[in-house]
């Protein structure tokens, strides 16, 4: 399947599973951290059947490699931002939760640029500050 398609799935996927999970926080009086929890569970069956048949291949990635996914999925994107998404739920209105915590973008392209040496283009910053425009209008009432 095309990147574009995917990524459009994606955002549709995060996007309602957003709505749900704060109707279920709501609905069930559960703390932001249970939450979390139920669903990375949840994620943790899914992605381990996906995965199964090429789970061996972890025993020939460098160490490096696994650490890096590990921190960055697993304690950052996985721990603390679920978390801290899961906290904003339950506290926010998802009008405002939502767009801003789907400004990962912006926060991956900066770490590429100023960590991996990457080059960035033009297009890409003027649509970089429009994004921080949008969200400046999304978070200020």
């Amino acid at each position: 399947m095309h990147p574009i398609a995917l990524a459009l799935i994606t955002a549709a996927a995060w996007g309602i599973g957003g709505f749900f999970e704060k109707k279920g926080l709501h609905a069930g009086g559960l703390s932001p951290a249970v939450g979390a929890a139920l669903r990375t569970a949840v994620a943790l069956v899914v992605l381990a059947i996906a995965s199964g048949p090429q789970l061996r291949q972890l025993a020939a990635a460098p160490p490096r490699a696994l650490a890096a996914i590990v921190l960055g999925g697993g304690l950052l994107a996985g721990g603390v931002g679920i978390l801290a998404f899961y906290a904003a739920l339950k506290g926010g209105s998802i009008q405002q939760v939502m767009p801003i915590a789907f400004t990962s973008p912006l926060f991956g392209a900066a770490a590429a640029i100023l960590l991996g040496g990457e080059e960035i283009s033009p297009r890409a910053l003027a649509g970089m500050a429009l994004t921080l425009v949008g969200i400046g209008l999304i978070a200020t009432r």
